[in-house]
């Protein structure tokens, strides 16, 4: 089982959210991290972008409505 991320340790301005699609509006169900840093500027593996995405699906979905916005 992998360690959970821990959300303080990355850059939340650096996460990026792909995959909103407008007819998905309010659930945005298929948004995604498509990208995101540590705080230490080291980017995320694919994997662990994966991992955020299914962990952080609130802070996802919060993400997406700004991008819908």
């Amino acid at each position: 089982m992998k360690n959970e991320i821990d959300l303080n340790q990355i850059d939340l301005k650096s996460i990026e959210v792909e995959g909103v699609n407008p007819s998905d509006y309010p659930d945005f169900c298929d948004a995604y991290v498509s990208f995101a840093t540590w705080k230490n500027g080291t980017p995320l593996t694919e994997s662990e972008c994966d991992q955020l995405t299914d962990e952080a699906g609130e802070l996802v979905n919060e993400i997406a409505h700004d991008i819908f916005l």
